[in-house]
């Protein structure tokens, strides 16, 4: 079955099951939204937030991009996809919680963990490249750590390493950092394991990820 024709043939399951016992739910939703907590996730087809939070329709403002990443506060003239979903989300909508939930075996962290893409800068793989850059910092603690052949152990710290990447980051916007001094918006990282299926969060104060 062609991929467009699997997608409607879910859509039409939706409408008769999903759609049928959420209908006063989604006509609520249809007068505007409030979740409580923005997730900012990977791009990856196999860590979907809504289905690893088992969320009902308007409870997460879910942002996704590859390998989960925030950058920095940047205001000048050009276009902040994340920044822009982020400063909706913070400042209008006020969620009053942020996640950034990293991943087992992502794509992502394994590019910029091997440089993958860095002599492909001027043609195909330059968005890319560019993007995974903000894992700079992290690549070089984790290069540092594993000086050999590159393990397993190795591109898991390169995962975690990016969640505590963003969440710096985070605080580098004026409007989160306010609100989160204020005791009215909270941050967390979090770390998702395809493989067993489980989820980890974050000690910041000691930089541990430990089953939720």
């Amino acid at each position: 079955m062609p991929a467009l024709e699997q997608l409607l043939a879910g859509y039409r399951r939706f409408r008769t099951t999903g759609w049928g016992r959420e209908r006063e739910r989604w006509s609520d939703l249809a007068e505007g939204q409030s979740p409580e907590v923005m997730v900012i996730a990977c791009s990856d087809s196999r860590v979907d937030p809504a289905t690893i939070f088992d969320s009902r329709p308007g409870e997460m403002f879910v942002v996704r991009n590859v390998a989960a990443l925030v950058p920095p506060y940047q205001p000048d003239a050009n276009y902040h996809g994340v920044s822009a979903a982020l400063e909706f989300a913070v400042t209008q909508i006020e969620v009053r919680e942020i996640v950034v939930m990293g991943h087992g075996y992502c794509g992502g962290c394994d590019a910029a963990l091997t440089r993958r893409y860095d002599a492909a800068r001027d043609g195909e793989g330059h968005f890319i490249a560019h993007w995974i850059d903000l894992l700079d910092d992290g690549r070089d603690k984790v290069l540092a750590r594993h000086p050999g052949a590159l393990d397993r152990a190795a591109f898991r710290e390169m995962e975690l390493e990016g969640v505590l990447i963003s969440l710096r980051n985070l605080r580098t916007f004026p409007w989160v950092r306010e609100r989160e001094q204020a005791g009215t918006l909270t941050l967390h990282g979090a770390h998702f394991s395809i493989s067993d299926g489980i989820l980890r969060l974050c000690d910041e104060d000691n930089g541990v990820f430990s089953p939720a």
